[in-house]
């Protein structure tokens, strides 16, 4: 029994036999949570892979000339502008007054409310309605 134990322990001694063991530490992918920015353009790319909805519905268009972007800007301001001399001529200079308005298919009515005005849309052509409390205005 004494050599048995002897012989392990000499066994145990002469054998380099290292444990090694290492701290465990999660360290993120996403660049949003910590991650390295290098992972970005690969989480991206492997999110458009997986991507099964169709983009065919979206007016944006990111490859839009700057033809079609300054057409579409054009529009906008002179869209703004008409807007801009209709309520002119139909409100005049001074602040809303109560009462309702008509602009096409367009149904406004302005009251007085508790602490300012409310304004009540209707488009007439699809029913959608919308309402705008001003405070401070009397």
């Amino acid at each position: 029994m004494k050599l048995l134990y002897l012989t392990t322990v000499l066994f145990l001694i002469f054998t380099n036999v290292s444990l090694c063991a290492q701290q465990l530490v999660y360290k993120p992918i996403n660049p949003a949570f910590g991650g390295d920015t290098f992972n970005y353009q690969w989480l991206l790319s492997s999110a458009t892979a997986q991507n099964q909805f169709d983009d065919a519905s979206s007016s944006y268009s990111s490859t839009s000339s700057s033809l079609g972007s300054f057409t579409d800007s054009l529009n906008r301001q002179l869209l703004s502008q008409l807007s801009t001399k209709l309520f002119g001529n139909q409100f005049g200079e001074g602040d809303l007054k109560p009462g309702t308005y008509i602009f096409g298919s367009m149904y406004l009515e302005v009251t007085q409310a508790n602490g300012g005005l409310l304004i009540k849309i209707l488009n007439t052509g699809t029913g959608e309605q919308s309402e705008i409390i001003i405070p401070g205005q009397n």
